[in-house]
């Protein structure tokens, strides 16, 4: 909350890069509770109210308190957002955001209630057609009423987990921000029964006081988006939780006029971010005896054996969700082999490894030869022994105890969309397999090879026959996710829309046949900056990231007077293939805990090794 006045301002979203208002919606159904603290302007020196007339730095608003940012606070709509909406402030010297709140906590649901209530009087105050000064004077107690509210203490309730913070500094120059917070105070027992009683220790005073000794922390705003979070065990051995509190926040020999945008402001509670997010699986690794079929190859023989009810079936339909399958068994190569031929499963089972070498070892074997995460894979075992012992060896690895098969598709894990993309998946490993087959002949020269593929990158813009592919991308990419962002279906219809973003989908295709769709791009043209880039692991080390990249930095340094930049939000999984933003000799200007900010020089020419080709499908964002 805020404190509203006679003349409420808004702001445009289309202010922020794209990629910094997708980083204020990242907390979006994580916060379980929240306070609800009224934030209004306020002055470090203040004197009231002689400094009104003796001050030289004082400049009246609407309702005649002192103005300490320059446009005061402006609303910036941010749906998605912990609050729903952004603050802009513009702070003039000696400005700071101060407020007084309680610990009371209340659910999201209940929070964008009441704020949405107050956010409707203000706004209906605001357009009446009433004299400035009733106005002003309906402000006035409007505000002393929600101060008295945030004036009074609680009962022993659960305490938060920390006070959040998240800013935007839009500046090239880090920000220090001083949060202090200090326990309010009362003379006397309150008479009212729902008002705090004299905190522990604390001496009487007639009216409400500020304890001496307050909790302080110092948060450092790098340029770009900011979280922070201070743990409510390191603040509450100085505040009283049960008290009302005063709490502000102030920059630190900061220029006049620095703006800043903030999001959530508030002491929360939050999912602990192991309940966050379910990994989705890639790749469902079987064993063979007692799982998928029932028996023992080696004492029962391949016609004794009997596939287990509904395996196939399954298999299947997890293979159209674009989940493959693989088989890690200890048996014969050579009978396990005809055993599956005989069941009509040796298509479905890409890389299988049967050998009397321990399980783990195929895992790791099937991971390498698919190039996709070991957390992204599901080992089926009837046998606690190997279960155990995959998962010891290859950490990441689900495992899932054989009685239990007929439960994966409705497990979370495996619930998937199913696109032609998805279906066709398993086809396109199967490919893979036989350039790898070609690849050997050439040796160490795997250069020539590439050339030899003929490969040749189609790009179109996003619309929405290709949203859901771009969904599954998004959704699906770990490896070469450069920018981390994990777009719903709503967003990438709105990015769509948006009239400065340019959508790059990036389809491929070599002498063996297609991969598909592989890649997806976002272009902020306003700057220029790239704020996303994904690629399917299908095409790593193919050269094709480095063609793309290459091709929309010409583009975009002849269109701009402006050097191109990159946002990378670096991981330890992206990490190898980031190497691409180094082989295209771009560099570092800026970083913060979110994201890596990369530029080439528009002087310069970005390398083309000329292995790749380039075809532009008539719906790109590509001038003539």
């Amino acid at each position: 909350m805020y404190e509203t006045e006679t003349n409420i301002k808004t702001a445009s979203l289309s202010e922020i890069p794209l990629e910094v208002g997708d980083a204020f919606r990242g907390l979006n159904g994580k916060i379980l509770s929240r306070t609800l603290i009224s934030w209004g302007e306020h002055c470090t020196e203040c004197g009231w109210p002689t400094c009104y007339s003796t001050c030289e730095l004082y400049a009246p608003r609407e309702d005649l308190k002192c103005r300490r940012f320059v446009d005061g606070m402006v609303r910036v709509d941010c749906d998605g957002s912990v609050n729903g909406y952004l603050l802009k402030v513009s702070f003039k010297r000696w400005g700071k955001l101060w407020a007084r709140g309680n610990f009371r906590l209340f659910s999201p649901t209940d929070a964008a209630r009441i704020e949405r209530r107050d956010y409707r009087i203000g706004t209906t105050l605001q357009r009446l057609p009433l004299p400035e000064g009733v106005k002003r004077n309906a402000a006035l107690k409007r505000y002393a009423f929600k101060k008295r509210l945030a004036s009074r203490g609680i009962d022993h309730r659960p305490s938060p987990m920390s006070f959040l913070l998240e800013c935007y500094n839009p500046s090239s120059d880090a920000v220090r921000l001083s949060v202090t917070i200090r326990t309010l105070y009362r003379e006397r027992p309150v008479p009212f029964p729902n008002l705090v009683q004299l905190a522990p220790g604390f001496r009487s005073a007639r009216e409400l006081k500020e304890s001496k000794i307050p909790f302080q922390s110092l948060i450092e705003v790098p340029p770009g988006f900011h979280r922070a979070r201070i743990p409510f065990d390191e603040i509450s051995p100085v505040i009283d939780a049960r008290a009302p509190f005063a709490i502000d926040i102030t920059p630190n020999e900061a220029p006049e006029g620095v703006t800043l945008y903030f999001g959530a402001m508030d002491f929360v509670t939050e999912l602990e971010p192991r309940t966050r997010k379910t990994k989705k699986i890639k790749c469902v690794i079987w064993d063979l005896d007692n799982t998928i079929w029932d028996g023992i190859l080696v004492e029962d023989g391949v016609d004794n054996l009997r596939l287990r009810p509904g395996v196939v079936e399954l298999i299947r339909a997890l293979d159209q969700r674009g989940i493959l399958h693989s088989v890690a068994s200890k048996n014969s190569h050579d009978d396990a082999m005809r055993a599956i031929k005989g069941f009509g499963l040796e298509d479905y089972f890409l890389h299988p490894q049967i050998s009397w070498q321990p399980k783990s070892e195929g895992v790791k074997a099937i991971a390498k030869a698919l190039n996709i995460g070991m957390d992204t894979f599901l080992f089926v075992d009837d046998s606690e022994f190997e279960r155990q012992e995959v998962q010891i060896a290859c950490p990441g690895v689900k495992v899932l105890d054989a009685v239990r098969y007929q439960e994966l598709p409705e497990m979370e894990e495996c619930n998937v969309p199913v696109t032609a993309e998805s279906a066709s998946r398993r086809k396109l490993y199967q490919v893979e397999t036989s350039r790898q087959v070609v690849a050997e002949k050439f040796g160490d020269d795997y250069l020539s090879f590439l050339r030899h593929c003929k490969i040749k990158l189609k790009i179109s813009r996003l619309t929405e026959e290709s949203l859901e592919r771009v969904h599954e991308l998004a959704t699906r990419t770990n490896q070469m996710n450069f920018s981390g962002n994990r777009y719903g279906r709503d967003v990438l219809r709105k990015i769509i829309a948006m009239p400065y973003l340019d959508t790059f989908v990036l389809a491929c295709e070599d002498v063996f046949g297609s991969y598909g769709v592989v890649g997806f791009s976002i272009v902020d043209r306003r700057e220029p900056r790239m704020t996303d880039l994904m690629f399917s692991c299908r095409v790593q080390s193919k050269r094709v990231e480095h063609a793309f990249l290459s091709f929309i930095i010409s583009k975009y340094s002849s269109e701009s007077e402006k050097d191109f930049l990159a946002s990378y939000r670096k991981t330890g999984k992206n990490a190898p293939s980031g190497q691409v933003f180094m082989d295209l000799c771009m560099q570092e200007i800026g970083n913060t805990d979110v994201v890596l900010l990369l530029t080439f020089p528009r002087s310069q020419k970005p390398p083309d090794d000329g292995i790749v080709s380039i075809e532009v499908v008539d719906n790109a964002p590509i001038s003539d």
